[in-house]
């Protein structure tokens, strides 16, 4: 049974693997990549191979299906959990800058994808 109190999310969130790579936002050049796990308007949860503290801000590249170019953003730590002991997180970020028409195009392309299922 699924959780069946009230949604907290502002933005409805969609089951996508979407290859991304991100870094510390003050380390340049130390990259890692990643697969999200689902997707918003608002952020992303993505699995990483270190635990991230709350708040810690990322740059994010991000390449969505539905626009050639990579999308860069900044995105916050939300909260970020072991999956499998010293190997595995599970990192919730939120995005923070993202372009106004980039963030209505995945408003949109959520929905579509919601609507099908």
């Amino acid at each position: 049974m699924g959780y069946k109190g009230s949604e907290k999310r502002q933005h409805p969130r969609l089951g996508a693997n979407f290859v991304i790579s991100y870094r510390i936002k003050e380390v340049v050049n130390n990259y890692d990549l990643s697969q999200t796990k689902n997707v918003s308007q608002g952020g992303l949860l993505v699995t990483t191979n270190r635990k991230f503290d709350k708040g810690v801000f990322l740059a994010i590249t991000i390449r969505f299906p539905f626009v050639p170019q990579r999308i860069e953003v900044t995105g916050q730590v939300v909260e970020s959990k072991e999956v499998v002991r010293n190997l595995i997180y599970e990192t919730r970020i939120c995005f923070l800058d993202m372009d106004m028409k980039m963030f209505e195009e995945l408003g949109e392309f959520v929905q579509k994808k919601l609507k099908r299922d």
